[in-house]
């Protein structure tokens, strides 16, 4: 527990080295930093516990796994077979379906943190985290959420190690239109849509056309609404399963042969074209580099289809290919027609917060994504490692956890048998995790 303390810090740092480094109480962590408490989060914590190293992890929800608990629709299952989304040393039961439910993939991610004993610091905001060169250290600075109107306690926590894991969908994307603030009607976007269940006998405006868009327009027309579906940009639409096996588990079978990723993403489309057909003739375009190629490169994911094109075959939901502009009650598209619509779901997407705290520029980029690509994108400078950027979904986060546990367990390790040959006092009012 922690508890006011002498904190064992490295030797190196000393109180006259640097008053504003002390100018304030703070948490010393012997150990990483974890930021997020999703999969990635508690992935690396897990392998973490697992040698022995203390952490901490901070989660600015009330819950692990936010955006699963809090931001998804009520019909959604895992799009990929369960052995594919299971997390290092810790499988799924054996009597959940292929594809589990959100609610039963939440289940085993509580089982997961229990399992591990995995408490993370509810509530709590990272507002920045700084390396100081001069120690050798991170600053990680953040706002505990109070009760009361106050704007809670600022906080301060000092590592060696940091870990991003709040992942590629932190934060919502929602573009701007032309004339939306004076259209009227209800708009939200994807993460608060729950069911379609309200939207019965509506039209409504589905922008967008990923798993989501597709998905939302899907379980809109099951409840008797109107879709009408915006595939602005090109989008692959695959079968989510081939002969009974999953599209997944086809390509990475063709991926241990050695086959080029143009050969496999080839065979999948060839594949694609015989079970649905030419969607193009539907109003959805298929984008000049293939699947797997996209995915990797510009972190597009192929939607997997798991009915929507038939509605989209059978006319309940209708696609266009752009908007123009807003008006109370309706919408103008670039070909000029008119819509008259009830409400607008924004299915736009989301992207990274890292740049809006980390104060770092080698490592991520502006996109809050690291610069080097899989499977290289783990491991920074100066004790910091990134999981859940691999835009290879759960399986990549889970070998990203592996590879970072095992690299900060080794330092940590080898630091740890060098204080205990050494005695390195501070006097300082110091609360000390371990």
């Amino acid at each position: 527990m922690p508890n006011t303390c002498l904190a064992n810090m490295p030797p190196m740092v000393q109180a006259s080295d640097h008053e504003d480094f002390f100018a304030r109480p703070c948490i010393w962590v012997n150990g990483p930093v974890i930021v997020g408490a999703g999969p990635s989060g508690l992935a690396v914590g897990a392998c973490l516990k697992e040698q022995g190293v203390p952490l901490i992890i901070l989660e600015r929800a009330n819950c692990i796994a936010s955006l699963w608990q809090n931001r998804t629709y009520d019909r959604l299952k895992l799009h990929l077979p369960k052995q594919f989304c299971q997390l290092p040393n810790f499988p799924f039961p054996e009597e959940f379906p292929e594809y589990p439910t959100k609610y039963q993939f939440i289940e085993y991610l509580e089982s997961y943190a229990k399992h591990f004993h995995i408490s993370p610091n509810f509530n709590e905001t990272v507002q920045s985290a700084k390396y100081e060169q001069t120690f050798g250290l991170w600053r990680v600075q953040t706002t505990r959420e109070s009760s009361s109107n106050d704007p809670g306690d600022q906080v301060e926590y000092i590592c060696r190690w940091l870990v991003v894991a709040t992942g590629e969908n932190a934060e919502k994307v929602v573009p701007e239109f032309e004339g939306l603030e004076e259209f009227g009607g209800d708009v939200m976007h994807a993460c608060d849509y729950k069911s379609g269940e309200s939207y019965s006998g509506k039209r409504v405006l589905v922008v967008g056309c990923g798993n989501s868009g597709m998905e939302v327009s899907l379980d809109l027309c099951n409840y008797n609404a109107e879709p009408s579906m915006v595939a602005r940009g090109p989008v692959h639409v695959l079968p989510r399963e081939v002969l009974g096996k999953s599209t997944f588990e086809v390509a990475v079978s063709l991926m241990k042969w050695q086959l080029p990723l143009w050969s496999v993403d080839k065979i999948l489309l060839i594949l694609a074209r015989l079970i649905l057909g030419n969607v193009e003739k539907y109003g959805l375009r298929r984008p000049s580099m293939g699947p797997l190629q996209l995915k990797n490169t510009a972190g597009k994911t192929p939607v997997l289809d798991i009915g929507a094109l038939q509605k989209i075959r059978s006319g309940e939901i209708k696609v266009v290919r752009g908007i123009k502009r807003f008006y109370p009650g309706g919408v103008e598209l670039p070909n000029g027609e008119h819509l008259k619509i009830d409400s607008v779901i924004l299915a736009t997407g989301y992207r990274s917060n890292v740049p809006s705290w980390l104060k770092e520029n080698e490592f991520f980029s502006k996109d809050g994504i690291p610069k080097n690509p899989f499977p290289d994108g783990w491991k920074g400078k100066a004790g910091l490692y990134a999981v859940g950027f691999t835009r290879k979904g759960l399986s990549g986060a889970s070998l990203d956890a592996i590879s970072v546990a095992h690299d900060i367990a080794k330092s940590w390790k080898e630091e740890t048998k060098q204080k205990r040959k050494s005695i390195g006092t501070l006097h300082r009012r110091c609360i000390s995790h371990f």
